[in-house]
């Protein structure tokens, strides 16, 4: 496995200015929340819970996950009504043009002392992008798992979102292999793949500069799976199919 390139917080948002993407250690990303080491594996119960995804257009069974949404604006954090995730085929070949209405992510996940400083983190980080304003952020919990055998993490392929900003965070890696982060120019053959394989992980993806995909997971001996939060920041407002494509 080739190990991520890891990026000085010190130096975050220029790196991801200047090249699109920025990879966070753990170590790092405990530094920039103030908290504990292993903090985040507090986590793991409720990605125990996650209920199956019922949209797969590809037959699988592979996948599980809960969604929800704030508007980030500074220090604040404001939950909205649950609503369905939405993206156009444009950017979603497979699962674009439908709502998809999964369930909200438990409660005592949103409370946790970590859920919303990691929104902050991750606005600032937008923020520095794009420039202050509100931002639109979408939670996803994912568990992508090898009951039948592989687990397809992008199902959909190499791809962007239609956001400004992605993050993806590895919550844990158990028994699997595979799982390769690639990340490419948009508009060039430029491009890295690495494995993230150590829990608090976080690849951070300017989603108007580059595409991005995780290789299919197989199982290494029993059955295993690989838990990430993606967590997406987008300017204007949400994706929904009133809305214009958003670039």
């Amino acid at each position: 496995m080739l190990a991520p390139p890891f990026t000085d917080p010190a130096r975050l948002d220029d790196v991801l200015r200047s090249q699109g993407h920025a990879v966070l250690s753990p170590q790092a990303l405990q530094s920039l929340l103030d908290a504990a080491p292993g903090a985040l594996s507090a986590w793991r119960p409720f990605w125990d819970r996650l209920p199956p995804d019922a949209y797969l257009r590809d037959g699988g069974r592979y996948r599980r996950r809960r969604h929800a949404n704030y508007v980030v604006t500074g220090e604040r954090v404001q939950p909205v009504p649950h609503r369905a995730h939405w993206q156009p085929v444009d950017y979603n070949a497979l699962h674009g043009g439908i709502e998809r209405w999964f369930e909200p992510v438990e409660p005592a996940l949103e409370a946790h002392p970590l859920w919303q400083p990691l929104l902050r983190l991750l606005a600032r980080r937008a923020d520095a992008l794009r420039g202050a304003q509100p931002w639109y952020v979408e939670a996803h919990a994912f568990r992508i798992d090898t009951t039948d055998g592989i687990g397809r993490p992008t199902p959909e392929g190499a791809h962007r979102d239609g956001v400004d900003l992605v993050a993806v965070l590895l919550l844990q890696r158990q028994g699997v292999k595979g799982g390769e982060s690639r990340v490419f120019d948009v508009h060039g053959p430029q491009g890295l793949r690495f494995t993230m394989s150590e829990p608090g992980t976080l690849l951070l993806l300017d989603d108007t500069r580059v595409i991005h995909e995780t290789t299919p997971i197989q199982p290494d001996g029993e059955a295993g799976w690989r838990d990430t939060l993606v967590v997406t920041l987008r300017r204007g407002g949400f994706q929904g199919p009133e809305d214009p494509l958003h670039e």
